[in-house]
């Protein structure tokens, strides 16, 4: 019985044919997330002065909170990379 999602390959060309459909689906994908994430993370054109400032607001609320994050992770956790912590040895 199959399902949606599961499929039977009966040889390798089946195999390496639905490798290639994943791969132009997954390349697909990249494309749109990089999309919506270079729309995202692109700075606006501000076309009035408020505009502008409010910007200015907002990218300044966002390097705070940013700021903040970090300091609490190093707060919680000691360090951020754990390979960088030094190892306590006992005596």
């Amino acid at each position: 019985m199959q399902t949606e999602g599961t499929h039977i390959y009966n040889t390798t060309e089946d195999l390496a044919l639905r490798k290639s459909q994943l791969a132009k689906e997954i390349e697909a994908k990249e494309e749109e997330v990089a999309l919506l994430w270079h729309s995202l993370a692109a700075p606006q054109k501000a076309a009035t002065k408020g505009e502008h400032i409010a910007n200015l607001i907002s990218n300044s609320i966002t390097a705070i909170d940013a700021f903040l994050l970090v300091r609490k992770l190093m707060k919680h956790y000691g360090n951020l990379l754990p390979l960088a912590r030094k190892r306590k040895t006992k005596k």
